[in-house]
């Protein structure tokens, strides 16, 4: 009969997340997670088995912390925006996390950047239609192109080579997110890509 663990699953995971919050995903091993619980590594593998199961669990643990940081974002007074500041302040605060979730090869640790588009899609486009009048397709097009400029920003963050302010970051935001959704609204086939680019570029530099 193996031995009775003498911690929760939960309590390991947790310790096992804040080894990468410390030192990052590539040092999540047997010894360290060990070392932070301050004990042998007879309990982990006790625990999980394997590695890659204590992995794949503190993946989906970052996505929850992640989650709780997007849901409060969609909570405020322009949800989208909210979603942005969330997810930029996500990448300051936890960027071993972040790491994880967003900057790391899909069979490293988890499900890579595309599957965490696809969950912030489906989590965000009930607030996009609702707030902006928008169809379902254009709500996908309206996150896909904000999103490129968020992930762009919190990746500067990370790395520590993001030379903007807060407050010039709200103005990206804005700025983005205006052109895009009077774009949807007002280009006939923009969400589609079937729009005619050069008569409306011709339009635009037009001299008054």
């Amino acid at each position: 009969m193996a031995p009775k663990n003498k911690f929760t699953r939960e309590e390991m995971v947790a310790a096992a997340v804040r080894v990468v919050q410390k030192l990052g995903a590539a040092a999540l091993t047997a010894k360290s997670l060990a070392e932070e619980l301050g004990t042998s590594t007879q309990p982990v593998f006790t625990c999980f088995g394997t590695m890659d199961t204590a992995k794949a669990e503190v993946y989906a643990a970052a996505e929850r912390m992640f989650d709780e940081y997007l849901t409060a974002g969609l909570k405020e007074r322009i949800p989208f925006f909210g979603f942005g500041t969330q997810y930029i302040r996500f990448a300051r605060k936890e960027p071993e996390l972040y790491r994880l979730l967003f900057l790391m090869r899909p069979d490293d640790m988890g499900g890579g950047v595309f599957a965490a588009i696809r969950h912030m899609q489906d989590l965000v486009r009930p607030s996009l239609t609702e707030t902006y009048h928008i169809r379902a397709q254009e709500a996908d097009r309206y996150f896909r192109d904000l999103w490129l400029v968020v992930h762009s920003l919190a990746t500067l963050i990370v790395t520590g080579d993001c030379p903007y302010s807060d407050r010039e970051i709200g103005q990206i935001l804005t700025g983005f997110s205006v052109s895009i959704c009077k774009a949807i609204k007002e280009i006939p086939g923009f969400t589609e890509g079937t729009f005619d680019r050069d008569a409306i570029f011709q339009g635009l530099i037009q001299e008054k």
